[in-house]
């Protein structure tokens, strides 16, 4: 739905009223300018989740460091998500769940000093028009540089009915 050029924004956060949408990265140009949908486009491609996931990770350093409510995580996470850890897997049926699953972690990263996130490695494969694998390698450090945590993860975007997200989360084992 465009309501005009400065007023951009898809039906989903129309109809939700931007519940839970955070605005787009300076620059953005085709999307909503809420969730950082495309409008009239659900075509996933390589640079499109790479820049899309950016967005995300910087609403995740944010929450990190404190700078943020963990509930603004909710423009980036599908609900249903599917985690799998060493752990187990869990299906997260919720947004209170996703909330909560994340807000272990988020909390976790404030104990110990986090500042920011160093990519070591990121690969991206495009499944079909309406999905991709994000796989990244990250470095957690404190502001003096210090390593807190060495992960991989791989992400499963999609772009759906609400927008694009990611709906399963799988850490690998070290």
């Amino acid at each position: 739905m465009v309501r005009s050029l400065d007023d951009r924004v898809c039906a989903h956060c129309a109809r939700q009223a931007f519940r839970a949408c955070v605005p787009v990265a300076p620059g953005s140009r085709c999307g909503c300018k809420r969730c950082g949908k495309r409008l009239g486009s659900t075509s996933v491609d390589e640079n499109d989740v790479g820049r899309w996931f950016g967005q995300y990770a910087d609403v995740f350093v944010a929450c990190g460091r404190g700078e943020s409510d963990t509930r603004s995580l909710l423009a980036y996470y599908g609900v249903p998500l599917l985690l799998a850890t060493d752990d187990g897997f869990v299906a997260l049926m919720t947004e209170d769940q996703v909330v909560a699953a994340v807000q272990q972690q988020i909390d976790g990263m404030r104990a110990a000093a986090y500042d920011h996130s160093d990519i070591l490695r990121v690969d991206v494969t495009v499944l079909n028009a309406t999905s991709a694998l994000y796989r990244q390698e990250f470095s957690r450090r404190r502001a003096d540089g210090e390593e807190i945590s060495r992960s991989t993860a791989t992400y499963l975007v999609t772009d759906g009915s609400a927008g694009r997200r990611i709906s399963a989360l799988v850490l690998h084992s070290p």
